[in-house]
């Protein structure tokens, strides 16, 4: 007769052991989990509540409410200039509730972005500005901020889109703009789009109101360059020549037939009549790949080689029509900031 009593007895011994076994709990997470709690850890402490405009006499906000994200120890704080506005009395509330005055180093209501300083503080928790340029669609994107008041909120999702126009609150067009479904609402603007490298790759600016989670964020590329140009001037001094476009691929055999190696360029989508660039002959279409002997990849690289060095001058610019290399002349005019 065979015995089985001996398996028994281990197969019931092993299945206990299993059953009691301590479980870990982070270990049940997913890397998704693990890369938004880790982003939220690093970069949360640096994410502030910008309130605008005087205080009620019950003590409550009776201005605007945003967010911001602090980009240097000493104070540096980028935000959205909509959600500053006109307004003379700034505070900043961090998320252990402590509440200081700012002041307004510069805005620029072009793009929708805005610099404040913190006073009197050092050694603040901050967060670094990435590369929006190697953003992918489909990368995990995390947003935190306060939307609707409720501090210290974090949403995530994906890059649906790179290259997005959308309209500032200038009237003008904010160009290579990252759309994304990270769940944003009013209160989040000016707080940090960041990447699972905890960088920031945004500053959050919109919502299209009735629209199912379309959202959007200015490109740290972009913020880097008005960042820049507000230190180092007070405004953002750039050359204009009159156009608006979107950053766009260069099909391979349109460069390998006109000899240049972009993979990408800036597309032209309108011109202005009586600009720079009517007078020099561009038309909507054309995909711009140099301008004054720099590469063009995009219209962020465009954006920022029109700055106030070249204003006055004239420029040689290459671009991709129909296939085709052209070349044209262009003589970019200072476009006055709007304060």
């Amino acid at each position: 007769m065979l015995d089985f009593t001996s398996d028994v007895v281990d197969d019931a011994s092993s299945s206990r052991t299993t059953e009691c076994a301590p479980v870990d709990d982070r270990a049940l997470l997913d890397a998704y989990s693990n890369a938004v709690i880790d982003v939220t850890d690093r970069v949360g402490p640096a994410v502030v509540r910008v309130e605008t405009g005087p205080k009620a006499p019950n003590g409550r906000e009776r201005g605007g409410l945003g967010s911001g994200i602090v980009i240097s120890p000493d104070g540096l704080v980028l935000t959205n200039s909509h959600v500053v506005g006109s307004s003379k009395e700034i505070r900043l509330r961090d998320v252990e509730g402590h509440v200081g005055d700012a002041r307004v180093l510069g805005v620029d209501p072009d793009t929708d972005l805005a610099l404040l300083r913190a006073n009197g503080v050092r050694d603040l928790p901050y967060a670094a500005l990435g590369n929006s340029k190697t953003l992918r669609r489909g990368q995990l994107v995390i947003a935190i901020g306060n939307p609707l008041g409720f501090e210290s909120t974090v949403t995530a999702g994906v890059v649906s889109a790179l290259g997005r126009s959308i309209r500032s609150v200038s009237g003008r067009t904010i160009e290579d703009v990252i759309q994304t479904d990270a769940a944003l609402n009013p209160g989040n603007s000016g707080g940090p789009l960041l990447s699972s490298n905890a960088e920031v790759i945004g500053i959050n600016t919109a919502i299209i109101n009735g629209a199912q989670g379309i959202c959007f964020a200015v490109a740290s590329n972009t913020a880097q360059f008005v960042l820049s140009e507000i230190i180092r001037h007070g405004y953002v001094r750039r050359a204009f020549i009159g156009v608006a476009g979107q950053t766009a691929p260069v099909p391979r055999r349109h460069a390998v037939l006109a000899g240049v190696e972009n993979k990408m360029g800036a597309l032209l989508m309108q011109i202005e009549q009586d600009s720079p660039a009517a007078k020099a002959g561009l038309l909507p279409g054309d995909v711009v790949i140099r301008l004054d002997g720099v590469d063009i990849n995009g219209v962020d690289d465009l954006i920022r080689v029109l700055d106030r060095d070249r204003i006055g001058r004239r420029l040689a610019m290459d671009v991709l029509r129909r296939g085709q290399l052209r070349a044209f002349d262009i003589d970019p005019i200072e476009r006055k900031p709007q304060r």
